[in-house]
């Protein structure tokens, strides 16, 4: 399963889930229903106008203009079913590899902000091939966990270790790729990870938040 496209299965899985939930179930996104986390995904495959904003604050604003118009005017099941058919051709997302190479974490976590805001959620065991593509990606956390004053190690149940943050007291962080990847994220409330290593710095990743 080494060529399998995770961000495919994962687009798919969602738009199930997105289909049992409806538009108005909880995610794990601040302030977002399912349908506002729908519209969100249809503006990256879709709307390459509005889709720098989601991550340039400057361009924000019309980001979100153009996602609370999308959740007025588009019926949900439209939305999903879109969703589930990938970027089309003249997206650039749509281009061949960058699916898989922009969207493997993307589907993995959004997926995850709305399985684990239901209740009752367990996590999934996932295929050793999809952990070691988001393995694979963890290299992303040096950005998001950038500004923390810690020396963080990201490290796998196979005991491989990433060392992504440099700088202050240590500490470790132990869980599967799947788990790291939530965490470094900043689904720490919902991630099975493990903390260890010096006191203030454990403390440090404990108390904080950071977002991506």
């Amino acid at each position: 399963m080494a060529n399998q496209n995770w961000a495919r299965a994962e687009r798919l899985a969602l738009s199930d889930l997105l289909t049992e939930t409806g538009p108005d179930a909880p995610t794990l996104c601040q302030g977002w229903t399912t349908g506002d986390l729908a519209a969100h995904l249809l503006i990256r495959d879709r709307r390459p106008d509005a889709a720098p904003g989601i991550v340039v604050p400057l361009l924000g604003g019309y980001t979100e203009r153009v996602q609370r118009r999308v959740v007025e005017s588009t019926p949900f099941p439209r939305i999903v079913e879109q969703i589930r058919q990938g970027p089309p051709a003249w997206s650039p997302l749509g281009l061949p590899g960058l699916d898989a190479a922009a969207n493997t974490v993307e589907y993995f976590v959004h997926h995850e902000d709305v399985r684990r805001a239901q209740e009752g959620w367990q996590p999934r065991e996932l295929p050793a091939a999809e952990e070691e593509q988001l393995w694979r990606r963890l290299k992303m956390s040096r950005f998001t966990l950038r500004r923390l004053p810690v020396d963080i190690t990201l490290v796998e149940p196979g005991g491989r270790a990433q060392h992504v943050t440099r700088g202050g007291r240590q500490a470790r962080v132990h869980g599967l790729p799947s788990e790291l990847t939530l965490w470094a994220l900043g689904r720490k409330d919902v991630a099975r990870v493990e903390l260890t290593g010096e006191a203030e710095a454990v403390n440090v990743l404990s108390q904080g938040r950071w977002r991506l």
